[in-house]
């Protein structure tokens, strides 16, 4: 069975596919299950009839935890009452994994509490879609600078000693040859760059003015 991605998903209605994601959230109304399944391309509403699916397909999809691995297989229809949506009549199920109890619940939660679990409140919609705008924006800034003839590099992520006399910087072990330290700054290797290189932006903080 052909594996597609949900944002493709109306190019394959009426025809079989499978999709590979997690459970995004379930809900139940006798015999009928509908599962929110997502693939980190988008959400699709799956609908699982319970004398269609065999007797463990229909268990499985009672024991499924939100955030739960899963590869599911189904036809793609159209929603019955809401142009441009897509649901998957699914008839497979198969289990990758059972996720733990997600501890992000439909309720308020405080800003605290989202922060220490940024990794999970990160696929939030609202946190989804910031994260798609900040996208836009950095390879609009990359692509400005790419067709005016400006140069990307990358500084190193390890730095011999501190930029600007900062005393704070984490230190590890570096193979053999001593201490290495996490750079806070790449400006020391900017400034080497920007004579070798010719056309390159430095930000200098101190006079406040960009030089090319």
């Amino acid at each position: 069975m052909e594996r597609v991605y949900i944002n493709k998903i109306p190019d394959y209605v009426d025809k079989d596919v499978t999709i590979k994601g997690w459970l995004y959230n379930i809900r139940s109304s006798g015999k009928l299950m509908f599962p929110e399944l997502r693939d980190g391309t988008g959400i699709i509403q799956g609908v699982v009839v319970k004398s269609a699916v065999s007797e463990k397909v229909w268990e499985d999809f009672s024991k499924l935890t939100q955030e739960s691995s899963v590869i599911v297989t189904g036809k793609v229809t159209k929603h019955p009452k809401k142009e441009n949506v897509y649901e998957l009549q699914i008839t497979e199920l198969e289990i990758v994994s059972i996720a733990e109890p997600y501890p992000i619940t439909p309720k308020e939660h405080g800003v605290e509490f989202l922060m220490d679990r940024r990794h999970l409140w990160l696929r939030a919609p609202r946190q989804v879609a910031i994260l798609k705008i900040r996208n836009e924006i950095i390879q609009s800034i990359r692509d400005y600078m790419y067709n005016n003839g400006f140069i990307l590099f990358d500084t190193p992520i390890f730095t011999p000693n501190a930029c600007e006399g900062t005393s704070t910087l984490f230190s590890t072990d570096y193979f053999d040859l001593g201490k290495a330290y996490l750079a806070q700054s790449g400006q020391l290797y900017a400034e080497a760059e920007q004579w070798r290189s010719g056309k390159f932006i430095l930000w200098d903080r101190h006079s406040e003015r960009r030089t090319p």
